[in-house]
Parts: C-alpha cells; structure tokens; sequence
C-alpha cells in the first residue's frame, strides 16, 4: 500500500455503530486504519470505504495483548505512515455486583478499556512528539464519571481510562499534541439496541453519525481553545 500524503487517522474499536462512523467521518480526509477483534464486519467497511475512493488498512486485534497491538501499528506504519489522530472507542463491559463479577472479568474489562489504550498511545507518541502535533481522543462512558451498582467492573475501567487521557492531556499538550476524553452519556443507535430497550424512542438515542461530527471538530480544534474532557448526550437523557 504504502505510505500516504494523507495524514493517517486509526479507529480502535470498530463496530456498526461508532467506530464505523467514526472511520467514516475521517476516511473524507484522511487514510485511515480500522481495527477491531473480529474481522467480518472489518472487511465489509473497509471494502464500502474503498468503493468511495477512501484509503483503508483493516486490521483484526486484541486491544487487550500488547503484542497484538505492536503488531498492527507496525502495520500502520509501514502501509500508511505515522499517526495524527487515534481515536480509542474500543470499550467492554461486564456488568454485575462484586459478587457476580470475577477477577477474570474485571482484569478484561481493564486490559480493553484502560491497558489497550495506554499501549495504543504509547505506539503512537513519539512520532506526534517529533511532529509538535497530533490528537489522542479516548471514547469514555458515564460508568467513567458515576459507577452504578453494576458498574463495578466496568466503571473503574473507564475511571481508569478517563485518568490516562487526564494525564495525557497534562503531559503532551505543551507538546502540541490534543488529548480529550467524550463522556458518551446515553444509548447510541446500533443495530440491536432498538430491540433491547424497545421502550425508547428516536429521540431516547445517541446517533452515531453526530457524536463522529463532534469527535471530528475536537480533532481539529484551534490550540487556543481545546477542549479536554466533553459530554454528549440525547436532550431527554436525564443526568
């Protein structure tokens, strides 16, 4: 493939929700890699993608094995080039109370939503440093703000998540480079989700393509006014 003289944007954590549009949204302007676990839907994306002129590199990884992740963003560099903006919407969860969650289940909803994105911003770094800019935009959730009592496991993954991009932020912006943290406050409009919440209604939902227009605007944000932590939410979601 080569690389681009496109800036180079990676989605992780890409779904038929926001990840895809997110990897919609920036393929406009950007190359872009787009990676997730499974690779099917990948595939299917990255073809429509193609189809419109865009450049994508399709990448199967497990965000929680550091190894995985080296693998990819070698991958990244050698087709594409060195990243300008990561977008990090990989995120699972398991939910219960302390006595239904393992340890198992906690360390995994920590290795994919706080350990997958500190290897992914450390892959990513040093070439932003050498740049003097580059963006780093963390996809977080409420649990990230206030756990519920079934957010034992979940919630102190996104607290975990929300204090790396803090950090981050504190740490690389005198270097130019963006970091912000998006509380998506709400139920996001995915395939299924009509059919597990049947009680809500357009308005109760989260459109994808909207939260990727606010994630666009904050990669491209005059240094003079960032944003570091951001809420989007439905106008009838209570908070």
């Amino acid at each position: 493939m080569g690389t681009t003289k496109k800036p180079i944007a990676v989605v992780i954590g890409v779904g038929p929700g926001l990840g895809a549009a997110l990897a919609r949204r920036f393929a406009d302007e950007y190359s872009v890699a787009i990676l997730a676990r499974k690779g099917d839907y990948l595939k299917d994306l990255a073809a429509d993608l193609r189809a419109s002129g865009a450049t994508v590199l399709d990448l199967t990884c497990d965000v929680s094995n550091q190894t995985r992740i080296a693998e990819a963003f070698r991958a990244i560099r050698a087709n594409l080039g060195e990243v300008e903006v990561l977008l990090y919407n990989a995120g699972s969860g398991a939910f219960g109370s302390i006595t239904e969650i393992t340890p198992d289940q906690y360390e995994a909803d920590w290795r994919v939503n706080a350990y997958g994105a500190f290897v992914a911003a450390r892959e990513v770094v040093s070439g932003m440093i050498a740049r003097g800019h580059g963006a780093m935009l963390f996809t977080g959730a409420t649990a990230g703000v206030k756990a519920g009592p079934r957010s034992v496991s979940f919630g102190p993954a996104k607290f975990a998540m929300r204090g790396l991009a803090q950090a981050l932020a504190r740490d690389l912006g005198p270097k130019g480079i963006h970091v912000a943290w998006i509380n998506v406050d709400g139920s996001i409009d995915i395939p299924g989700a009509r059919g597990l919440k049947p009680t809500l209604r357009d308005p109760d939902f989260l459109k994808p393509e909207a939260i990727a227009e606010t994630y666009w605007h904050l990669a491209h944000q005059d240094p003079s006014a960032w944003t570091m932590e951001l809420e989007v939410r439905p106008f009838k979601e209570k908070f």
